[in-house]
């Protein structure tokens, strides 16, 4: 690496808070503002848990169903490994464990039967990125929420999305998660040196009202969103130029410009 370059770490799941409020990204990423998560949060970072056990006892041949796993589910719930504030959302812990163990057990009898999965919480090898002038983008992020799903010679991103519009209608939303999996995309193919051959899909898990699973939620040309066609320039050149010009520009009027989702709002000056 050379000295003089400037190094910007960007994780995969970061991304829409860089193009959302890139003033709250810098607060976090770069300047390492904390804020603890609310109960929401930590209930999908319980389902992802869980699943990822089935799917990951599944893979290995194990004779695994739903309810030998559900512990994981109820141990990360109640045991988080980071600050949760346990009274930033309108649900108890007992509602939140209700939800997670219905998606929990809908996702493994309805849809971890439907894949074919070959990799499951890959760890990925960090992936630098020359953008010239000096700036560096290097990508990171674990697949612990993804899945690599290959069937009929195709290989594809499998992502699952949690939360209270993660079900639309039948279908898994798709809106502000391509991103995310074009980094995925990128990261896989440089951590493997295989290619992606299939289009990414979300599979929403909600969380909110009666709880859902739902895959079905395709999206193309991940990748070359992040890094352009010969039409236009990918996210990775406009990030580029935000890191070279060291503005990080504000969004007052992003819906989670608020204190419970921003830990820069104390200082900021631009929100209401």
């Amino acid at each position: 690496m050379n000295p003089q370059q400037s190094v910007f770490k960007v994780r995969a799941s970061s991304w829409g808070r860089l193009f959302d409020c890139a003033y709250a990204w810098e607060g976090t990423h770069i300047l390492g503002l904390k804020k603890a998560s609310g109960l929401r949060a930590q209930l999908g970072t319980a389902i992802h848990a869980s699943t990822a056990a089935f799917d990951l006892a599944y893979m290995a041949g194990e004779d695994v169903r739903p309810d030998d796993v559900a512990e994981v589910l109820v141990d990360t719930l109640r045991n988080p490994k980071r600050d949760v504030d346990m009274s930033q959302d309108d649900l108890t812990l007992k509602d939140a464990e209700r939800i997670g163990l219905t998606l929990h057990a809908r996702y493994c009898a309805e849809i971890a039967p439907t894949m074919h999965y070959e990799a499951v919480e890959l760890e990925t090898k960090p992936f630098d990125i020359d953008c010239g002038g000096g700036i560096v983008i290097r990508l990171t992020g674990t697949l612990d929420r993804s899945r690599l799903n290959s069937w009929d010679g195709l290989r594809g991103i499998k992502d699952l999305k949690s939360g209270s519009r993660a079900v639309e209608k039948g279908v898994a939303k798709v809106k502000g998660h391509r991103a995310q999996i074009g980094t995925y995309e990128l990261l896989y193919e440089h951590t493997t040196g295989l290619p992606i051959t299939d289009d990414g899909e979300i599979i929403g898990l909600k969380t909110s009202g009666f709880p859902e699973v739902a895959a079905g939620g395709v999206i193309k040309s991940a990748k070359a969103l992040m890094v352009g066609t010969d039409e236009y320039p990918g996210l990775l050149q406009y990030a580029a130029e935000m890191f070279r010009s060291g503005l990080f520009p504000p969004n007052p009027q992003t819906f989670v410009c608020s204190e419970k989702y921003c830990a820069r709002w104390a200082s900021c000056p631009y929100h209401e």
